[in-house]
């Protein structure tokens, strides 16, 4: 033992053992109430305020409750206050914003930049998948057979083909397909599309459209292949669509983000044209948005546009596309000559100025004289304006060009061909 140093001994414990008896009740500890203070009416009345603002201690609320079952004066002074609380506070949805994905995402991405990023151009098509799929997560399952009537313009026309949301999905499958095929990836037709290919090869050598449902040169087309998709199917299309529609939009972000920004200029092949892979990405994006407005429409659901950035990258297509879809309206006899006008291939010739309004939008010169021609300011000779989600939905053959023009000023034969070259590039 350490000398100069204590022990310290350890009391002895008492030691508990059971004696077979049962256990004594418990009595109840009172819990004191806290008195209630008694305080003045001034000091009442100058109380109500931090009271409706919930500010007060529990002896201050508990007098100012009692207070108020007494005196009618204070009591409408404190509805009045408490009502004036509520007015600071606005209420908030239980719906999320559609742009906190975005913004979330943004914010992510500023702080990590990511291993392999989405092309630009690409990022249009991965955001709308995105609000589609959120929105196909909310609808119950009888919503899937809810009827949709999709529209496009033909000709001089509307056309409209009717079908449900589960088919709408089946549509956007088989044609976002076409984009997968130009990537190396499974059709996902199937074996439906080897029969589809198979006809088209028989009727190339032989001359004679095979059958008499569809000529063989519409079989490889964005409608062939839906078509081929719909008949392929035992049932009418459900809910189970979903999966192998997100699933293939994944892995043509995912691939497209692997081969990098210069895997843009590869072709995508629609049958009777061809589209760059940017640019084929910007119109599946887009008819992604278009078909997701007719399903939310026809669930009776709210869709907003898409980011104006994005919104913007579509306007741009459609405006760089009317000029061919001008020609080839012209070559068919469904809009002016180009006779009296022509102009060598990359000299200036007439135009039309297209100015987009909203978010999203800005201004296009078109030529009117030719696709190869050159467009020129100095030639000038129309004006259109139109709304930036107006001129999608005339693109998208869901308006008519006689509706669509918010304003019109120049050569009225001009403004006409352009109209309905927008609405000409709508398709099923």
């Amino acid at each position: 033992m350490a000398i100069g140093r204590p022990s310290r001994v350890p009391p002895p414990r008492t030691s508990v053992e059971d004696g077979g008896l049962p256990l004594p009740v418990p009595v109840p500890v009172p819990v004191p109430v806290p008195a209630t203070l008694a305080l003045e009416h001034r000091v009442l009345k100058s109380l109500l305020g931090a009271w409706a603002l919930a500010a007060c201690s529990g002896e201050e609320t508990a007098a100012v409750e009692e207070h108020l079952g007494e005196c009618g004066a204070c009591a409408d002074e404190a509805l009045r206050l408490r009502g004036a609380v509520g007015l600071l506070h606005r209420p908030e949805s239980l719906d999320l914003d559609p742009a906190l994905r975005t913004r979330v995402l943004e914010s992510c991405l500023d702080r990590r930049p990511p291993r392999i990023p989405v092309p630009e151009w690409a990022a249009p098509y991965d955001a709308e998948t995105a609000r589609l799929d959120a929105l196909l997560q909310d609808i119950a399952d009888a919503e899937w057979h809810a009827p949709v009537r999709l529209r496009w313009f033909e000709d001089d026309g509307p056309v409209s083909r009717r079908t449900t949301v589960a088919g709408v999905i089946a549509h956007l499958l088989s044609v976002d397909g076409l984009v997968g095929v130009a990537l190396g990836l499974d059709d996902p037709l199937g074996g439906a599309a080897e029969r589809v290919r198979a006809e088209a090869d028989a009727a190339a050598a032989t001359g004679v459209p095979p059958g008499t449902e569809q000529p063989a040169p519409e079989a490889t087309t964005p409608t062939g292949r839906t078509e081929a998709y719909w008949r392929a199917s035992h049932f009418p299309p459900t809910r189970a669509v979903r999966a192998p529609w997100r699933e293939q939009s994944h892995h043509l972000v995912r691939t497209v983000a692997f081969a990098g920004g210069g895997s843009g200029r590869l072709a995508v092949s629609y049958g009777g044209f061809a589209l760059p892979l940017r640019d084929s990405m910007l119109d599946r994006a887009f008819e992604c948005w278009v078909h997701a407005g007719d399903i939310a429409d026809a669930v009776d659901y709210p869709y907003e546009p898409p980011a104006p950035r994005h919104l913007h990258r579509m306007i741009d297509l459609a405006a760089r596309m009317l000029p061919v879809s001008l020609d080839e309206r012209r070559r068919a006899g469904r809009a002016a000559p180009a006779g009296r006008h022509l102009v060598a291939a990359g000299a200036p010739g007439r135009s039309l100025r297209l100015e987009i309004e909203g978010a999203g939008g800005g201004e296009w010169l078109i030529p009117l004289d030719s696709p190869a021609a050159v467009a020129s300011a100095e030639r000038e000779v129309a004006h259109v304006a139109l709304d930036g989600v107006e001129f999608c939905r005339l693109a998208a053959g869901h308006v008519s060009p006689e509706e669509a023009a918010a304003g019109q000023v120049g050569d009225r034969e001009a403004i006409r061909d352009v109209l309905f070259a927008a609405a000409a590039l709508s398709r099923m």
